[in-house]
């Protein structure tokens, strides 16, 4: 998988309350990982994956997570290793955590 991070959101217009006081995240699983049931069983996954450790982000955070075709083949736990190794290289977080 592929982490886009972008650490602060840009400022809103005045008035505009759309933007959440909360990390936010999306997924980008194209065509090369399956056909749609592969690609949304892989969303769900990375989702569920995702939300687990969306709280070691800035609330001022988004993060986009890019599935590779090797995704389609991986189970949750080799997802979330993943997604761990990626945030710890993102945040600096070498050796925190697990």
């Amino acid at each position: 998988m592929v982490l886009h991070y972008l650490p602060e959101r840009p400022e809103q217009p005045a008035g505009d309350a759309s933007s959440p006081a909360v990390a936010r995240a999306g997924f980008v699983v194209g065509k090369s990982v399956g056909n749609s049931v592969v690609r949304h069983r892989v969303t769900r996954r990375l989702r569920a994956v995702v939300r687990t450790e969306l709280d070691r982000l800035p609330t001022s955070a988004d993060l986009v997570v890019r599935a590779r075709p090797e995704a389609a083949a991986a189970d949750s736990a080799a997802l979330h290793r993943d997604l761990a190794a990626g945030l710890d290289r993102l945040l600096g977080d070498r050796g925190s955590r697990r």
